[in-house]
């Protein structure tokens, strides 16, 4: 069978052309808030290389109608290299997390960098409103899910549901290759710098981000980080102090660490600054809870290593009396201390973490077998 030039011609620009047609593109909405375009879907493909855009993404709708935006900043590199995702702000206490990104974003040069940056500095928009850990969207601020137990959403689930399902296919999944999603300890307690990392490629993302702890653990049913190790993208969290505040301390650490990974990982050219301390490397995890309601002084630091049997923590009664001593059940590292002195019973009081080679997890990551922690 011959072919006519015309035809011939038509097959050879479908055979060109044809794969292209199916790429992604980042859909704009026409809208625009302060000056940036809205978008509702993101492929950074097709974004300008050598050129920070700034987006907001429509996610959802609110109860009246409008809509629900998240901030989007992408720094295309001129050079080719990998796309990295960081996220922060899913819990709307958990605020050092979007300085973070803030300052990241305006110190990258996109002349110099190989690969993508893409930094949502701020995930959950009504947490943030109402400074509440949940997706607290109803119109007086309550009834909250998590949405960092939420992943990777449901078009038919709840307003939540619907909201993560909306971030993860519209936003993250397509634009990321390796991802960092940052967090802070809850209202009423701290952490120092921690990762959690799951997998051998997640623990190499925590080595170069040199926190003081890194925790190999399993995970939790739902998480940004979880939910896209699974997916071939290496993430983890990392939990930057406490909540409500920007601590330029913490801040500071955290850009050091991200802008390692990038060195690590060919995006930014130059060698990685390890000169904060060698991180405590744990794969157990002990809370240590208040046997009684009232007010409770912290003895130990963050940090600090403690023996089987050392008290940590005091609780009073309202005439300031001990009505309670709580000891340390085992040896370990002081990874979380509450800093509220109201306590429920039950309520945890002190987080430890330690290495133990019967653990779930090795050094080099959990198996494939370790349970995941379900979603309540």
């Amino acid at each position: 069978m011959t072919f006519k030039p015309l035809m011939l011609a038509c097959l050879l620009i479908s055979v060109v052309i044809g794969p292209v047609q199916t790429l992604a593109q980042t859909a704009y909405t026409g809208d625009k808030i302060d000056g940036a375009a809205v978008i509702d879907k993101l492929a950074v493909a097709d974004l300008p290389a050598g050129q920070v855009t700034k987006l907001y993404f429509r996610v959802t709708d609110t109860s009246i109608g409008q809509g629900w935006y998240v901030p989007v900043i992408v720094v295309k590199g001129a050079k080719p290299g990998p796309r990295l995702l960081i996220t922060a702000g899913i819990h709307g206490d958990e605020l050092n997390g979007i300085s973070v990104l803030q300052h990241l974003a305006q110190s990258i040069d996109p002349k110099t960098l190989s690969g993508t940056l893409v930094a949502v500095p701020g995930l959950n928009t009504p947490g943030l409103l109402h400074s509440t850990r949940g997706f607290t969207a109803d119109e007086i601020g309550t009834n909250g899910d998590n949405l960092n137990r939420a992943m990777p959403g449901n078009a038919e689930g709840g307003p939540a549901s619907r909201y993560a399902g909306r971030l993860w296919h519209q936003l993250f999944i397509g634009n990321a290759d390796f991802a960092i999603d940052l967090h802070t300890q809850s209202r009423g307690g701290a952490y120092p710098a921690y990762v959690f990392a799951q997998t051998g490629a997640a623990r190499q993302i925590a080595d170069l981000l040199r926190p003081d702890v890194i925790g190999m653990d399993a995970g939790v049913e739902g998480t940004v980080e979880n939910m896209l190790n699974p997916a071939g993208i290496p993430a983890v969290t990392y939990e930057l102090g406490g909540p409500e505040t920007f601590n330029e301390a913490m801040i500071a650490r955290a850009l050091r660490g991200v802008r390692n990974v990038m060195i690590g990982k060919g995006m930014l050219a130059g060698q990685p600054d390890l000169s904060d301390p060698t991180p405590f490397v744990g794969n157990v995890v002990t809370d240590i809870d208040s046997p009684r309601g009232g007010w409770t002084t912290v003895k130990v630091k963050l940090k600090e290593d403690v023996k089987k049997g050392d008290v940590v923590a005091t609780v009073s009664n309202p005439f300031g009396e001990t009505i309670a001593t709580v000891t340390a059940p085992s040896d370990g590292h002081v990874l979380s201390i509450a800093t509220d002195p109201r306590t429920e019973p039950g309520d945890m009081v002190v987080r430890m973490i330690a290495w133990s080679d019967q653990g779930v997890c090795a050094q080099t990551g959990c198996p494939d077998t370790a349970p995941i922690v379900k979603s309540q």
